[in-house]
């Protein structure tokens, strides 16, 4: 007995250690120890921190602007267009390429770009629902690079998108692009503007000319192959210009792009849907694109640091019928052959011309082919005003 009792409370601890571990929950595995001379080490813990929650005020503004996007998109996107252009005949057209466009009245008008339907033979128009529609082209002009077709539907099916003003954009403002990149139909980025007042070349936009497309939109908002011809718009889904052109090396966007502002549109496109064509304002002048007068200001000894230089004045032209005086004499400036001697635009209308961006955008903003105009240059270091009344742009 005595023995018995003593076993018993040899293994009484280890009973009350077993049943101690039962009721926690936990289980003893028991395994033998690799090396009994090493110290046993215990894995230490890992504390995973998580970010607080934003609180509900910030949340709720970010909801907020993504509210205006998709509540824009959902208004936007059915006025705007995905444009294939055919060539060929009748029984053998193949496709000859894409774009956009968008409904501007409930007449049919669609406005777009000009390279984009120039060598049409047959232009298809399909809606956001899938609506087909043969489209045809009522005018074009290269040097905005703006075009009109025209759709025969009926009215409600047409959902015509309103203007903006792009006189009042800021650098900086956000604005949006809806168009057809690659093919992908009813495609919205987001950007800023990046700049106001660029200068494009014709040759930028394919039509060929040689005159330059100026006061164009610069923005960040991804334009691609396809794009071309839909809007640019505000915040509050006004069209503020038309997506033309992308500045780039590999053929897809890198954060350049160009569009015509909306204010350009207001004046071509009633012309364009009544004529064909708009005519445009000329002077009859050269000019060195090269240098600005306030580069030649100092090696060719000009009286003024601002203006158009004028190197020669084309015959019979309006600028030739005013009197106005191109170079006389060749003189070489930064490696370069520069017609000097001729008269310096420096107003039009007593508006300041800084430089032949000016010129073109006043000429083009302002006026108007036969409009009387009065220049105000700089002739042998005197001051003058010479009337002139504006002639066509051939």
């Amino acid at each position: 007995m005595k023995s018995d009792r003593k076993r018993i409370l040899y293994l009484l601890p280890f009973v009350f250690l077993i049943l101690a571990c039962t009721c926690s929950g936990q289980e003893f595995l028991f395994e033998p120890t690799p090396d009994s001379s090493s110290d046993y080490e215990q894995e230490p813990e890992i504390a995973i921190a998580t970010a607080t929650a934003l609180p509900d005020e910030v949340i709720a503004e970010w909801d907020a602007q993504d509210a205006v996007l998709v509540n824009l998109y959902q208004r936007v996107n059915p006025a705007v267009v995905f444009i294939t252009v055919l060539a060929g005949e009748e029984m053998t057209l193949s496709p000859l390429g894409t774009g956009s466009g968008f409904v501007i009245d409930r007449q049919g008008h669609i406005v777009s770009n000009n390279h984009v339907v120039e060598q049409a033979d047959v232009v298809q128009v399909t809606f956001h629902d899938g609506t087909v529609a043969d489209a045809e082209v009522l005018g074009r002009d290269p040097y905005s690079d703006l075009a009109v077709i025209k759709v025969d539907v009926p009215e409600e099916r047409l959902i015509p998108l309103e203007y903006g003003d792009s006189s009042q954009l800021q650098v900086g403002q956000r604005v949006i692009a809806i168009g057809n990149p690659f093919g992908l139909t009813g495609t919205m980025t987001v950007g800023v503007v990046s700049a106001t007042g660029r200068s494009l070349p014709s040759e930028v936009l394919a039509s060929g000319g040689s005159f330059s497309n100026p006061d164009i939109i610069q923005t960040d908002a991804s334009i691609n192959p396809g794009n071309s011809g839909g809007p640019l718009l505000d915040a509050r889904g006004r069209v503020v210009g038309v997506n033309t052109a992308i500045r780039t090396t590999t053929g897809v966007n890198s954060g350049v792009g160009f569009a015509v502002p909306v204010d350009t549109v207001k004046r071509v496109v009633p012309a364009l849907i009544e004529e064909g064509e708009y005519e445009y304002p000329y002077l009859g002048i050269t000019y060195d694109s090269r240098h600005s007068v306030a580069e030649l200001a100092d090696p060719l000894n000009l009286p003024v640091r601002h203006g158009v230089l004028i190197q020669e004045v084309q015959p019979g032209t309006a600028a030739d019928r005013a009197g106005l005086r191109g170079g006389d004499r060749d003189v070489e400036v930064f490696g370069t052959t520069v017609r000097a001697g001729g008269d310096i635009i420096v107003a039009i209308d007593e508006q300041e011309i800084r430089d032949i961006d000016d010129l073109l955008v006043t000429l083009i903003r302002n006026t108007e082919v036969g409009q009387r105009v009065v220049l105000t240059i700089i002739r042998d270091g005197e001051e003058m005003e010479v009337p002139v009344t504006l002639g066509e742009r051939p």
